[in-house]
C-alpha cells in the first residue's frame, strides 16, 4: 500500500535551498504535492516554479511584485493565488492542506512562520539556523508543544542527525561531544593581515558550495559555523563545550558524533544539499536525490583536518562566549551578523569589519529578557540589536 501524498510548503523557494528541494521534489512526483511558495524577490523563477508545481499559493513581499506575479500567472493561464507579506507566510506555514514545511528563508525573518509551523505540529525541515540562535529555548518549546517533528537540513546537522538513533532520550546517553566540520571558505590559507583588503566578489566565491551571498560571506568568515554552533546547542540539547568545529576542507565528512566509548560516527557524501533536503523529505524512509555519487577511489590524498585560526576567524569563538551570556545574545549576535553582512556586500564596510561590529554591538546591548519571553520579546530585541548595529556600522564607516 503506498504513502499518502505529502503536501509540501517551501518558504524561499528561489534560493539556492529551495531550488534544490524542487530539483529532488520533481523526482518523485508520486509522493508529493506542492501546496504553496514563498520568494523575496526572485519573480521570474518564482513564477516558472508556479507553472510547473502549480500551488494553491504563492507569497511575495509587496503588493508590486503580487501584481507582476498575478499577471504572468493569468497569462499563462495559472489560477494559483497571489498573497502578499510576512503574515500571509505565517498562515502558509501552519495552513491545515499543508503537512510539511521546507523553512529556507534567510536570516531571522525565518523565525515567525517557523513558529507557526511548529505551534500547528508541522513536519518542519529546518535550513532557516536564524529559528533556533534567534528563537532557542522558545523555539524548541513550540516544537514539543505542538507536537511538530524537526527535521534539520544544513548539512553539518543532518549528518549529526543521521548518526543518532531516532530514539531521541537515547542521544544523551550516547554523546561524548560532536564535531561539526567547516571547510574553511575561500580565505584558508590567506594571511590574516591582509584580510581586510578583500572585496564582496572574492567573499562569495565558496570552492566548494554553491550558497547565496549572505550565507557564503558567513561561510568566509567562519560565522555560519558560529550560527551553526549555537544551533546544535538546540537541535541536539547539548552544552557548549560539547560542541567542537574542525576545517575539514574537502566538505565529504558533514559532520561526526564522538560517542561515550571512544566510536567516532560520521556521515559523509558529496558536497550536494540535495543530499539532506532528500533525506528531510522522505525521512524515515531515503529517496534518490539527483546528486552525484561519493567515489572513493577519486579522493586522491582523502581527508585532512586543521584547526581554525582565531587571527583568520576571529568570529567563530564568538559562538560560545554568547551562549554562555545572558539569554538573548544569540539573536544579538545574529542581528550584528545579518546588519554587518549587508554592510559589506554594498561596501560600506571592509571584511574584517565585520567581525568588529560583532563584537561590539554584543557589548553595547544587553539583552534583559525574561524568562517567560515570547516571540514578540525577540522580534523587539532583534529591533534594538540592528539599531545598536548600524550606529557601529556608521562608527566604521566614518
Amino acid at each position: 500500500m503506498s504513502s499518502p501524498r505529502q503536501r509540501l510548503a517551501i518558504l524561499g523557494s528561489t534560493g539556492s535551498v529551495g531550488t534544490s528541494t524542487l530539483d529532488v521534489v520533481a523526482r518523485h512526483p508520486e509522493r508529493f504535492d506542492i501546496v504553496g511558495l514563498t520568494s523575496y524577490q526572485r519573480v521570474d523563477l518564482l513564477v516558472q516554479q508556479s507553472l510547473q508545481f502549480r500551488p494553491r499559493v504563492v507569497v511575495v513581499p509587496t503588493p508590486e511584485r503580487a501584481a507582476e506575479v498575478r499577471t504572468a500567472l493569468r497569462a499563462a493561464g495559472s489560477d494559483t493565488e497571489v498573497q502578499v507579506g510576512a503574515q500571509a507566510i505565517c498562515e502558509l506555514a501552519a495552513a491545515d492542506d499543508v503537512d510539511s514545511v521546507m523553512a529556507s528563508i534567510v536570516g531571522a525573518a525565518g523565525l515567525p512562520p517557523c513558529m507557526a509551523a511548529a505551534r500547528a505540529g508541522k513536519r518542519l525541515l529546518l535550513a532557516n539556523k536564524e529559528a533556533l540562535v534567534v528563537g532557542g529555548e522558545l523555539f524548541m518549546r513550540a516544537v514539543a508543544e505542538g507536537g511538530a517533528t524537526l527535521l534539520p537540513i544544513d548539512s553539518e546537522h543532518s549528518a549529526i542527525f543521521q548518526c543518532l538513533p531516532e530514539d531521541r532520550s537515547a542521544w544523551a546517553r550516547r554523546i561524548d561531544h560532536i564535531i561539526l566540520t567547516a571547510s574553511g571558505g575561500p580565505f584558508r590559507h590567506h594571511d590574516p593581515d591582509t584580510l581586510h583588503e578583500v572585496t564582496p566578489a572574492q567573499a562569495v566565491a565558496h570552492p566548494n558550495w554553491v550558497m547565496g551571498r549572505k550565507i557564503s560571506v558567513d561561510s568566509a568568515t567562519m560565522m555560519n559555523k558560529a550560527l551553526e554552533v549555537i544551533e546544535a546547542r538546540w537541535l541536539f540539547d547539548l552544552a557548549p563545550e560539547e560542541i567542537r568545529v574542525v576545517i575539514h576542507p574537502q566538505s565529504i565528512i558533514h559532520s561526526m558524533v564522538v560517542c561515550r566509548d571512544g566510536s567516532v560516527l560520521a556521515q559523509l557524501g558529496t558536497p550536494d544539499m540535495k543530499v539532506p533536503i532528500a533525506y528531510g523529505l522522505s525521512f524515515p524512509e531515503r529517496i534518490e536525490s539527483g546528486a552525484p555519487r561519493l567515489d572513493f577511489l577519486q579522493l586522491g590524498q582523502g581527508f585532512t583536518f586543521e584547526p581554525p585560526d582565531p587571527r583568520r576567524f576571529p568570529g567563530l569563538q564568538l559562538a560560545w562566549e554568547a551562549l554562555r551570556a545572558p539569554a538573548g545574545t544569540t539573536a544579538v549576535l545574529n542581528a550584528a551578523n545579518e546588519v554587518a553582512v549587508a554592510a559589506f556586500l554594498d561596501g560600506t564596510i571592509s571584511f574584517t569589519a565585520i567581525h568588529t561590529l560583532n563584537a561590539r554591538t554584543i557589548e553595547r546591548l544587553e539583552p534583559r529578557l525574561s524568562p517567560d519571553h515570547s516571540l514578540e520579546d525577540l522580534i523587539e530585541l532583534d529591533t534594538r540589536a540592528r539599531a545598536v548595529a548600524r550606529e557601529v556600522m556608521q562608527e566604521l564607516a566614518a
